[in-house]
């Protein structure tokens, strides 16, 4: 028997096979074989109509199968992982009333800054953990304001992943860590954030029942399976976030576990049961896929570095190199330190650590007779390296304490001269493994068992790769960090 996992995010769908008894992958495809459009009538905004993902992932899971050769009647058990902080508006049949508002549209952070400031910064990080800021609930609000009609029809307000849900087994449902990711949840209270909802005049009833994350949360019935194949009946098991969901891939659970991304963007994602928010300006935090009401708290600590990945592939593409391998073979030829060149990687737009300042992409101390083409590639590497170490700073600061960093094998982390600097000046090891956010959806259909032992060895022997371990002599990449560090202070010190 086989276990589906279904990723839906902005770009593109991803679907994964993978044993239900031994989580070993079968097989991964991505819908559409071209990226996915985004719907931007005015600046600033983003929508996707929740019906394409929902074709898309009927025609990738029959081009899986296919590919595959497996039987849909195999498939004993669906994980859902999704875009965070979106949108989906149902009416009472069930039908979307506007295209979904997704995670990267920015009409709604007057609503949820203005919202902070009126509530209080005390009630919104004892309450929330955050300010509203753009998520979902803010842009909820936005359609109540701008589209009176469409707000009038709600029925029930979901995110992507309940959608997907809902399209396969009819049944409207959410999960805490969900509803914590749109800013719905208040963990002082442990229920429902009531004191945000009647600051916005938002109905309770547009939210829809919460059902554990680790859980038979419905089935397939028999539309979903007309639409699907798949078997009617068949369990959907789990349900979480995108960020959330690659940290449990990594098998990222307690405190004191940090899961990490690198590719166009950097993300860090730190597990704590710490409720500290004192870097809520430059650090979200959402409940995790194991969090519980009533117990000890587990606490998602997202950080996102936008300036990262997309400098590296911006090198590549204009440097007349053929490959990042010949841009690590270059690298690599030049010290640590890149005999005094810096590097600030920040030229993806506001940066929300460095308190949403533009810096901007800076090269510094560049000798136009000294420094060629290794210089930049190791500059950069580096750069992009100390943002992170910068970024795991602000985590510490607000309480975080860590034990080993886990990251995909995903071009910054293939590096070794980005995984040692990092591993080196943050002081722990990272350790390497190759999967994917569908491929550890379509795990967690086992963790309703509650066997994370079981979930944690299954990523253990069939994804490691290896392990960046610190460097005994720190001395010359803690001299290149401190660089790289006043140069940036100065520069945020001049903005």
């Amino acid at each position: 028997m086989y276990h589906l996992g279904l990723d839906i995010g902005s770009s593109s769908i991803k679907i994964a096979l993978v044993n239900a008894s031994t989580g070993k992958s079968v097989g991964v495809v991505t819908e559409p074989e071209t990226e996915m459009s985004m719907e931007a009538v005015k600046n600033g905004w983003a929508e996707q109509s929740p019906l394409d993902w929902w074709r898309y992932v009927c025609s990738g899971i029959d081009k899986l199968c296919t590919q595959e050769k497996i039987e849909k009647s195999d498939i004993s058990g669906i994980g859902i992982s999704y875009q965070m902080h979106g949108l989906v508006l149902i009416d009472k049949e069930g039908s979307p009333l506007r295209k979904s508002i997704i995670w990267c549209d920015s009409r709604a952070v007057g609503i949820g800054q203005h919202a902070y400031e009126q509530m209080g910064p005390n009630t919104c990080n004892s309450h929330l953990l955050n300010s509203p800021s753009n998520f979902t609930a803010s842009k909820l609000k936005w359609v109540k304001e701008n589209e009176p009609d469409i707000y009038a029809q709600i029925y029930k307000m979901m995110l992507p992943g309940d959608f997907i849900a809902y399209k396969l087994s009819g049944v409207v449902n959410t999960t805490v860590s969900g509803l914590s990711e749109g800013i719905f949840w208040d963990f002082k209270s442990d229920a429902i954030a009531e004191i945000l909802l009647d600051h916005y005049g938002l109905e309770k009833e547009m939210i829809p029942d919460i059902v554990d994350t680790f859980s038979v949360q419905s089935k397939v019935n028999e539309k979903g399976a007309s639409e699907s194949g798949l078997q009617i009946g068949t369990p959907i098991l789990y349900r979480a976030g995108d960020q959330p969901n690659n940290a449990l891939t990594l098998n990222v659970f307690n405190p004191g576990e940090v899961a990490a991304t690198g590719g166009t963007s950097g993300v860090v994602y730190a597990v704590t049961d710490n409720l500290s928010v004192k870097e809520s300006s430059r650090v979200n935090n959402f409940a995790h896929v194991n969090y519980s009401p009533g117990k000890p708290a587990r606490i998602g600590k997202l950080l996102c570095i936008n300036g990262a990945g997309i400098q590296y592939r911006w090198l590549l593409n204009n440097l007349n190199v053929s490959s990042y391998e010949e841009m690590d073979i270059l690298a690599n030829e030049v010290p640590i330190g890149c005999d005094g060149v810096s590097m600030i990687p920040f030229g993806n737009g506001a940066e929300r650590m460095l308190e949403s300042k533009e810096v901007g992409t800076r090269i510094i101390n560049l000798n136009l007779n000294n420094h060629g083409k290794g210089h930049l590639c190791r500059a950069a590497l580096e750069g992009i390296a100390f943002s992170f170490v910068y970024g795991m700073e602000i985590m510490e600061s607000d309480g975080i304490k860590v034990n080993v960093m886990r990251a995909g094998n995903d071009n910054l982390f293939r590096s070794e001269i980005f995984s040692t600097t990092v591993a080196t000046l943050i002081g722990y090891d990272i350790e390497i493994y190759n999967t994917t956010g569908a491929i550890g959806a379509a795990r967690a259909a086992n963790l309703h068992k509650g066997d994370f032992k079981a979930f944690g060895k299954t990523v253990l022997d069939n994804d490691y790769v290896m392990t960046f371990s610190p460097k005994e002599d720190k001395t010359a990449y803690k001299n290149a960090y401190a660089t790289w560090k006043n140069e940036l202070e100065l520069i945020l010190n001049n903005l």
